[in-house]
């Protein structure tokens, strides 16, 4: 039979952090409600993130190859994230278990090597 007493940290653990980041959230909602913060005018409510109103709609669509390049700028950067832990421990795991993971890496590199080579046949890394 299972003791579940021993599941009780973890239970006491993810209570604490519900009700620390439910009050983090609801409780300075609530002092500006109270404080009178919370008063909507024209100039709260204008534009802030850079200082003077859109040139265009914010609905308006982007090209497709600016999703492109994105998508691929996240493949590599994982890329990179993936290659530096494997470079430092590849090595000491010696025997057949170190060659393994170099052949494994070769055939990830290789993959991505194809995909880099069908992105720029297609014209994706082009920008106009």
């Amino acid at each position: 039979m299972i003791d579940l007493s021993q599941y009780l940290p973890i239970l006491l653990f993810l209570g604490v952090a519900l009700v620390l980041s439910s009050a983090f959230v609801f409780l300075p909602i609530l002092a500006a409600r109270f404080t009178g913060a919370h008063k909507p005018t024209p100039e709260k409510l204008s534009e802030y993130e850079c200082g003077f109103p859109a040139f265009e709609d914010p609905r308006s669509q982007f090209d497709v190859r600016f999703y492109l390049v994105a998508i691929l700028f996240i493949v590599f950067d994982l890329e990179a994230a993936f290659i530096y832990p494997w470079a430092v421990s590849v090595f000491k795991l010696g025997g057949w278990a170190s060659w393994t993971a170099w052949i494994a890496m070769m055939v990830f590199i290789a993959e991505l090597a194809l995909g880099l080579v069908y992105a720029w046949k297609k014209g994706a890394l082009e920008w106009e």
